[in-house]
């Protein structure tokens, strides 16, 4: 029912990750509440034009309304808004953060953002990412890797396209090299600051092979609309292997 309602009827884009019904579950179920609210006003409205109409009261009553009704209502749709909130939005929350899939049996990817593009980065065949410091950033090693550690020659560096294997947990690191940008995975459900500084980690599991657009959802500059030229490919287990096979030969040197 939600799924449909949520497809079918607020028109919601395709679905692509598993984490991603509980945030269409908390949408309708607002949009419930709103439709249950806007019934709810029209039909008080319209008691009220027939209750205090002209005709009804020929003589204006300036005492007002002493029924405690509307009170009562306006508390009622409060604590509706507060269950929603505490035992729903909540619990979902945390349930994302103490849930967190573990490393090893995820695909791990860190992503900068810049104006304005997307750069990902993968571990080689190794499975370590090559060590980093803010001091060897410059504008082709956006990720500051220390071009002395081994570890980090055989790693995978991408623009604007970020693979991933279906029906495993993925865990993004995400940064900014210059603004404050936002990556947003629509279909996945997801959406995160990306901060100068900071290395937030946020995770999805998609569900469906496809090729899915990244947006940035942060205003970063004159340039902003070509953020939307990322996109994440969620392929087999087989055909990511394949597609990881062809780039770690071309792993980036920053010597």
């Amino acid at each position: 029912m939600i799924e449909w309602f949520a497809q079918k009827v607020l028109g919601m884009p395709e679905l692509a990750s598993s984490n991603g019904a509980a945030v269409d579950a908390l949408i309708v179920y607002v949009h419930w509440l709103m439709l249950a609210l806007f019934v709810g006003w029209i039909l008080y409205f319209a008691y009220a034009v027939y209750r205090f109409s002209a005709k009804r009261q020929p003589k204006a009553d300036y005492n007002g309304l002493k029924s405690s009704v509307p009170s009562y209502v306006e508390f009622l749709i409060i604590g509706i808004e507060a269950v929603l909130l505490i035992f729903l939005a909540f619990p979902m929350w945390a349930r994302n953060v103490q849930n967190f899939p573990a490393v090893a049996d995820s695909t791990v990817i860190q992503v900068v953002a810049q104006q304005y593009a997307w750069n990902a980065r993968y571990a080689g065949p190794d499975g370590v990412f090559g060590r980093q410091d803010m001091k060897f950033v410059t504008a082709d090693n956006v990720f500051g890797v220390d071009p002395t550690d081994t570890h980090g020659k055989d790693d995978i560096q991408v623009l604007n396209e970020i693979h991933v294997p279906v029906n495993k947990p993925v865990i993004i690191y995400l940064s900014s090299k210059d603004v404050i940008h936002s990556l947003k995975l629509v279909a996945m459900r997801i959406t995160q600051d990306a901060i100068p500084g900071l290395r937030i980690p946020t995770s999805f599991t998609p569900t469906k092979i496809g090729r899915y657009q990244i947006e940035c959802a942060q205003l970063c500059g004159g340039g902003h609309a070509s953020m939307a030229g990322g996109f994440v490919v969620v392929q087999s287990q087989a055909d990511f292997e394949k597609w990881l096979a062809s780039k770690s030969g071309a792993a980036t040197s920053f010597e």
